[in-house]
């Protein structure tokens, strides 16, 4: 006797999730997460302030981007909540106003946490590398640690880490610097 092949989950999963969980369909699979904790709200916050301004806004710096915190990707069969991504307003000329977004972005930040550490760089990493997104950062608010990896061939490849306290230019963002001691928050210091 063979065991039934497990149900895909559906999009319909996701909406009847309660309000204080995050939800993502991984690989068919319906993967479910708690709101994140204050070091990762505060990291995923000051992020997208910090890059906002000079890429979203061209307050200091080129523009040309659209930085979004936890938009909803529909990559495929795949329904993705990366916590910050942005796309180059070349490849997405009009800001999106839809539920989810299907164009694959130029860079995603995911923010690591012990709860999400094994999806984040196990199967979302590889489904962001098939997608071809072309860069990624993984950032680790207690550890205080920013990996820039950027794919080529299909592979990601560690462009760097950033560490501690300091101003960094990190691509694909390196034309404007980002303070370290903000993204990681007040006691930082």
């Amino acid at each position: 006797m063979t065991n039934p092949a497990p149900r895909r989950a559906t999009y319909e999963d996701l909406l009847g999730l309660p309000e204080n969980v995050v939800g993502e369909i991984v690989d068919g699979e319906l993967v479910t997460s708690p709101r994140p904790a204050s070091p990762h709200v505060w990291a995923s916050s000051a992020l997208g302030v910090v890059l906002g301004g000079p890429f979203s806004f061209r307050r200091g710096g080129p523009g040309g981007w659209w930085i979004i915190d936890e938009p909803e990707l529909h990559l495929g069969a795949d329904v993705l909540v990366p916590d910050l991504a942005g796309w180059r307003r070349e490849r997405m000329p009009d800001r999106p106003t839809g539920a989810f977004i299907t164009l694959v972005p130029d860079w995603i930040c995911e923010l690591v946490s012990p709860s999400t550490a094994r999806l984040d760089r196990g199967k979302k990493r590889a489904i962001y590398a098939r997608e071809g997104v072309p860069f990624l950062w993984m950032v680790y608010p207690v550890e205080q640690s920013l990996e820039a990896f950027c794919l080529e061939g299909g592979r990601w490849v560690l462009t760097g880490t950033c560490e501690g306290a300091g101003v960094v230019h990190v691509p694909p963002f390196e034309a404007a610097g980002i303070d370290l001691e903000e993204i990681w928050g007040p006691e930082a210091g």
